[in-house]
């Protein structure tokens, strides 16, 4: 097998998939990126970890079929640092080795064992179509609410619902929750309905995002969602186990309806948020027309912050993680972010003033007298 291929070429593609190579596997072709050449001169680069796959194609001339697999962190460090525009890759079968030569550099790698890289599924037959942006816009807002907490896996996913002309996605780490409601145009020709690892999503969301991608190609497979976006193929597997009931976490009505200018919100936040450190919570008190941000670190300082605020009726004090806030104002589009209060020990909810599409859950915080 030889190929000749474009150095750009090579890193751009190497940097797609070099996001799947396992740095921690036991098996050692996790490690690897599988680089093979098909008969009709098709050139494909793959890897790996077991929860996440990531194929794509390279534009190359070759000569012979056949496949390789490589160390895979090491090739795509290798490729960035070639200096010159075009890269030949060579296999040398008699020394277990691939050739890499670029100008007057030369470059040896061994192979890993191919035969244990595991076969990746393919896409279903009638694969159901997503437009892109509204995918990725829908991720970026939902997958922030998982878990990354690998001892309770079925909240490390995002529940995605579809169909018709709608898409809902769902996330909860037990301390808040993101709920999303997105229109699709056009509708889906189908249904979605599996818990997918938010890591999944967001790699997919980053590789629309760079790639300009117009639509997404959705297939669900026994325990296996496999997505096309572009020239990407992307699997992953389903999460198993039953995804909390997030409507009977949404309380039924709320105290106080609280509409805060979004940007001066948030800016506030993270100013203030700066002096909550070691967990140390973000205090909001509220009086008649306006919000003092507070926070204050034992040994480290203290800091506070009022702004006007339309909020009427009995001063109410409550703390939040200053990081879960934050990530819920960023949420909320629009110049205004309406804030739902029952009580000091209940759930606050961050949402759009004029619509529920999206719902943002935040568990509150005890704070000490």
């Amino acid at each position: 097998m030889k190929l000749s291929i474009k150095r750009e070429e090579l890193v751009s593609k190497l940097s797609v998939v070099s996001r799947a190579v396992s740095t921690r596997a036991a098996t050692q072709a996790l490690s690897g990126i599988l680089l093979s050449s098909a008969e009709d001169g098709t050139v494909t680069l793959a890897a790996t970890d077991l929860e996440l796959g990531l194929r794509t194609t390279l534009d190359a001339d070759a000569d012979g079929g056949g496949a390789v697999l490589l160390p895979g962190r090491l090739l795509a460090e290798l490729a960035r640092s070639l200096g010159k525009e075009d890269v030949q890759i060579e296999l040398r079968e008699s020394e277990r080795d691939v050739e890499i030569r670029s100008g007057s550099s030369s470059f040896h790698l061994r192979v890993l064992p191919a035969e244990d890289f595991p076969k990746l599924p393919d896409e279903g037959e009638q694969p159901l179509t997503i437009p892109a942006l509204a995918l990725a816009e829908t991720v970026d807002v939902v997958a922030r609410a998982a878990s990354r907490d690998d001892m309770r896996p079925v909240l490390t996913g995002v529940l995605v619902s579809a169909s018709g002309a709608e898409m809902t996605m769902v996330a909860t780490d037990s301390y808040r929750l993101a709920v999303k409601r997105t229109e699709l145009e056009p509708a889906l020709a189908g249904e979605i309905e599996a818990n997918i690892p938010a890591r999944a999503l967001r790699e997919l969301g980053r590789i629309v995002t760079s790639d300009g991608v117009d639509e997404v190609a959705v297939s669900l497979l026994p325990n296996q969602a496999v997505f096309r976006a572009g020239g990407v193929l992307l699997n992953t597997r389903l999460i198993d186990g039953q995804f909390p009931n997030f409507r009977q976490l949404l309380p039924e009505s709320y105290e106080h309806d609280v509409r805060l200018p979004r940007a001066e919100f948030l800016e506030v936040t993270r100013r203030v948020s700066q002096l909550a450190q070691r967990n140390a919570p973000l205090r909001l008190s509220f009086s008649s027309g306006e919000l003092t941000v507070g926070a204050s670190t034992p040994d480290v300082g203290d800091a506070e912050e009022t702004m006007p605020a339309a909020f009427d009726g009995e001063d109410l004090e409550i703390g939040f993680n200053p990081e879960f806030l934050k990530e819920g104002i960023e949420s909320v589009e629009g110049d205004e972010v309406m804030l739902r209060l029952i009580s000091p020990l209940r759930p606050g909810l961050l949402q759009p003033v004029d619509n529920e599409d999206l719902r943002y859950l935040v568990m509150p915080i005890r704070l000490n007298v």
